[in-house]
């Protein structure tokens, strides 16, 4: 029976020569097909773009897979996943030992004490922040500036989120009071299916609100966590400068660091919230200004960033507040149509 086999093998090779072929070309014929999608990812390859934005606001796109990323920046794999488009996680900040790991809401960055490392796409929010950030990196380039580069790119990450979550309660707002008054006067099945839609709506917002309230909140309450995040400090400690070395950018008095006079500013000069943030932080800076900050060796100062998260923690308690208030609103007016119901009946 092998002899048989044997003799009718050679005859059998060509057919499934030209088999082969023809799945291949098949595969390759499917394969150039979905090649022109560029958000299909092909098998076998995780390199993804990137955005590469230095200290001076220069901009590289780069192709970059997780394993090359995880080397430079010395991440886990699980933070990486944070960064995954494809996937919704709550806002998210993360002192490692050589970046500052951010996730909110659309902006998802790396960020070192040298350059931020940004998920390249077409994204509103992400395109704003890139160019929201080279234009205050290259505008600062030539002026003291007493915060390092890091916490500028948290900064911004930080106020263009809490100036998108105030926007959207502020139209949630206007979409949401017109319906509960008309609700209130005029008790219908279409009145009440616009306000139920709404209250998901509210209770959505209200909990990407919440989470970034209480990131901001976790990192304030943990001083491990906020000395984590000075990365220029410790990349420059490591490098054997001297205390007045670590931040070349601040401006020392006798042996005194001076507190930070920095502001947000909004990038879109018609929100109506930038002059809000602005006299929030300014407040904040007010009230400790007479205090003076001494060169920390073991990471133990981190006022410069406490100061830097309370200002945004006002803001973003302030969006939720707004939401509380709405949701009593609407309480209120359930209270109501369930008195009159009870009246009619």
């Amino acid at each position: 029976m092998e002899e048989s086999q044997g003799d009718f093998l050679p005859s059998d090779v060509p057919e499934s020569t030209s088999s082969n072929n023809c799945e291949r070309n098949t595969s390759s014929a499917h394969s150039n097909r979905w090649s022109g999608f560029p958000g299909v990812k092909k098998r076998g390859h995780s390199s993804r773009s990137w955005i590469k934005i230095d200290q001076d606001g220069n901009v590289k796109i780069l192709e970059l897979d997780k394993a090359k990323i995880m080397r430079q920046c010395s991440l886990p794999s699980r933070d990486l996943r944070l960064l995954d488009p494809l996937f919704i996680y709550p806002s998210t900040i993360l002192g490692r030992e050589k970046a500052i790991v951010v996730s909110l809401e659309q902006i998802r960055c790396i960020i070192t004490a040298e350059e931020v490392i940004l998920m390249n796409s077409l994204d509103i929010n992400v395109v704003q922040y890139k160019s929201e950030l080279c234009k205050r990196l290259q505008a600062k380039k030539d002026q003291s500036d007493d915060l390092p580069f890091e916490f500028r790119a948290l900064e911004l990450a930080l106020e263009l989120t809490c100036m998108s979550l105030d926007v959207k309660v502020k139209e949630l707002e206007m979409e949401i009071y017109p319906v509960l008054d008309e609700l209130a006067s005029s008790i219908n099945t279409l009145n009440l299916e616009r306000v139920r839609r709404l209250k998901g709506h509210l209770l959505t917002l209200t909990q990407r609100v919440q989470k970034v309230r209480d990131e901001l909140e976790h990192l304030m309450d943990d001083d491990g966590d906020m000395a984590e995040m000075y990365l220029t400090e410790k990349k420059l400690r490591s490098e054997g400068n001297t205390p007045h070395e670590i931040n070349p950018l601040t401006n020392f008095s006798g042996g005194t660091r001076q507190v930070s006079k920095s502001a947000p500013v909004s990038p879109i000069a018609s929100t109506s919230g930038a002059p809000r943030l602005q006299r929030a932080f300014s407040s904040i800076v007010t009230a400790s200004k007479q205090g003076s900050l001494t060169s920390s060796h073991g990471g133990d100062n981190i006022e410069q960033l406490e100061m830097l998260l309370e200002a945004y923690f006002v803001v973003i308690d302030h969006t939720l507040s707004k939401l509380l208030s709405l949701k009593e609103y609407i309480d209120d007016t359930e209270d109501l149509i369930n008195i009159k119901l009870v009246r009619i009946d």
